[in-house]
């Protein structure tokens, strides 16, 4: 590698000491910051109903269980529904904060022009198409400069490519871009010999060799794409936040084509602005980080936020995978403010193209947030911090506890004396006394817990027009339904899939038979028979048993949605990656109608880039 393209600025040296887990510390750099009671409240608001509803839950389901009192099975029933539910109803509570949030009006106050920041902009890459890469790249810099204003920026791409033929297609991407842009911008590449701590060793590194020189570092992911406006609107927020050490944006998901990919994006662009706004709320100055589109002050990163290893339950040292929530917590720690800008527009990401390539994505994760679960012991770390590091491993937990709860709902049949259970053994006092359902009152409660599922997505969905965007922007309010109830139709399909794709990941965390952290497979592919049965022969086989066991009146009836998705999970596998017209039809999304000027532009410098490479065209010099 002694002969690749290395082009950077002068070194500039910043010291990252790595961090103890088990002492604290108070960077003595942060400024002194009033302390205001408004995100305690919203806290208050938010934790105190889900918890009021879960007990309540816990109350009423008690009484549907024997008179002589509860046993182990039946403890261990209530205890999986409770905590399930609970997170169900914190959901709720945080969409219904974000839509109070929302309404309300902001009275923009006069605010004194910022202080000049140097930001570099850092894009990792490991393995990634070049043209898609530096297209982006491209883009961003070229709406700064159409921007203007009195931050300086620069763009570092920081390569971790290891296969050799795409790193030469990477460096000469490089060479051929740097030679159209417009005077004035600025692009950095350089390439690691070895790519020592992945991600974490690679940030690390441009901190300690390069960091001294700039004021803030605003991290991207490959995929990553923002507006001059965005980047800007962050730079501004930190620089009259002087106790911010890192302000992250909502990046909305764009460049959708499959089934599965427009379901996520019509989700995260119409459930997740209220979610957001309600969780930016309650979070106040002790929000999370995602691990890009967000700005970051480097010194205080340098000096609060570098990784140590950790030990492994067999004694080996490991590294930290889901680094961001980590270094969130350790910034927090230190004093920093951890904030988190929803109303900040124009910042964007893709989401993989099918349901086999998210699941991949979420074994990744899922190796991440599982070692969280080690670190809620640290000293210092904010209670906030701590709760967003286990709310991260809970996210992954939930579905075998979901599995577990659908295993014994279906062996507990539909009553005393019409389940699995009791017919081998039908006087065995410690199976639980499960409702026959023929009361009311049980088919309510049942309902309320099938209708809080989908409760954030229809409040979200109202309060859509709170946040500014118009049902009109998806083609009127008939094609917004349209695509609405496809949306949920399609996410009731997918997610026992999902739940059991999870499940098998924690399971594999657990046993440590992960494939370690492969690049994701941005473009997705279309996948054979076999791997779909491979991939999918669990949930199949679960949902073959729970159908039979419904025909034969042994499983209650309400698991039949559930017993339809899992037995069909290889049709609708293969369905989640059917793009083009069908994906159009079937969930309209505005960019169909007003695609944001950056993503057009993006991709225009895409193709030109890539046909040049390839030997096909020429690049367009900037105007």
């Amino acid at each position: 590698m002694n002969g690749d393209l290395h082009i950077m600025p002068p070194r500039a040296p910043l010291a990252m000491p790595e961090q103890d887990f088990g002492t604290g510390f108070r960077d003595a750099q942060v400024p002194f910051s009033r302390i205001t009671a408004s995100a305690g409240l919203w806290r208050t608001l938010a934790f105190s109903p889900a918890m009021v509803a879960t007990l309540t839950l816990v109350w009423v389901m008690a009484d549907w269980f024997d008179d002589q009192g509860i046993n182990l099975i039946e403890a261990i029933l209530l205890g999986l529904i409770s905590f399930n539910f609970f997170w169900i109803s914190f959901t709720v509570c945080t969409v219904l904060l974000g839509m109070v949030s929302l309404s309300r009006q902001n009275h923009p106050t006069r605010q004194a022009r910022p202080q000049p920041l140097r930001v570099a902009l850092l894009m990792p890459v490991y393995n990634e198409v070049p043209w898609n890469v530096l297209g982006n790249a491209r883009s961003m810099l070229e709406d700064l400069r159409i921007r203007g204003g009195q931050h300086h920026y620069a763009m570092f791409i920081l390569s971790d490519t290891r296969d050799s033929d795409i790193a030469a297609q990477e460096q000469a991407s490089i060479e051929a871009l740097r030679t159209t842009l417009a005077p004035g911008l600025e692009l950095y590449y350089r390439r690691r010999e070895q790519n020592t701590d992945r991600k974490v060793g690679n940030i690390g590194e441009w901190v300690s060799q390069w960091g001294g020189a700039w004021d803030a570092m605003l991290v991207l992911d490959a995929d990553s794409l923002m507006t001059g406006r965005a980047i800007t609107r962050l730079t501004d927020a930190l620089a009259r936040d002087p106790g911010a050490g890192l302000i992250q944006s909502y990046p909305q998901l764009i460049g959708a084509q499959s089934v599965f990919a427009r379901m996520q994006q019509f989700a995260n662009g119409v459930y997740g602005i209220a979610f957001a706004e309600g969780l930016a709320r309650w979070c106040g100055q002790e929000g999370n980080y995602w691990g890009h589109n967000a700005i970051i002050r480097t010194k205080a990163f340098a000096t609060c936020a570098g990784l140590p290893k950790i030990r492994s339950l067999s004694g080996q040292s490991k590294l930290i995978m889901s680094h961001d929530f980590v270094e969130a917590g350790l910034l927090r720690r230190a004093g920093w403010g951890v904030r988190f800008l929803p109303r900040i527009r124009g910042s964007y990401e893709e989401t993989p193209p099918t349901l086999i390539d998210h699941a991949l994505r979420d074994r990744r994760w899922c190796q991440g947030n599982l070692q969280h679960l080690r670190l809620l012991g640290s000293v210092g770390f904010r209670a906030v911090s701590r709760f967003h590091l286990f709310h991260g491993a809970v996210g992954y937990l939930m579905s075998p506890l979901w599995f577990a709860l659908l295993v014994m709902w279906a062996l507990l049949g539909q009553g005393k004396n019409a389940s699995v259970l009791h017919y081998f053994s039908p006087d065995n006092p410690m199976f639980p006394q499960w409702p026959e359902m023929t009361e009311t009152r049980h088919v309510l409660i049942i309902l309320v817990m099938y209708a809080m599922l989908l409760a954030p997505k229809i409040l979200g969905a109202l309060a859509l027009p709170l946040s500014g965007v118009r049902y009109a922007d998806f083609g009127g309010r008939g094609r917004f339904l349209v695509s609405f109830l496809f949306e949920v139709v399609l996410s009731i399909l997918y997610a026992p899939i999902l739940m059991v794709q999870q499940m098998i990941a924690v399971i594999r965390t657990m046993f440590g038979v992960q494939n370690g952290w492969s690049p994701q497979a941005r473009n997705g592919g279309s996948y054979g028979m076999k791997t779909l049965l491979l991939c999918h022969a669990l949930e199949t086989i679960s949902g073959f048993a729970l159908s039979v066991g419904i025909l034969a009146g042994l499983v209650s009836v309400w698991l039949l949605p559930i017993a339809i998705s899992l037995t069909f999970a290889i049709p609708l596998s293969a369905f989640s990656g059917v793009s083009a017209t069908a994906a159009r039809r079937m969930v309209g999304m505005p960019d169909d109608i007003h695609e944001p000027a950056i993503t057009r532009t993006a991709r225009s410098y895409r193709d030109e880039l890539k046909r040049l490479i390839e030997g096909k065209g020429k690049m367009t010099p900037a105007e």
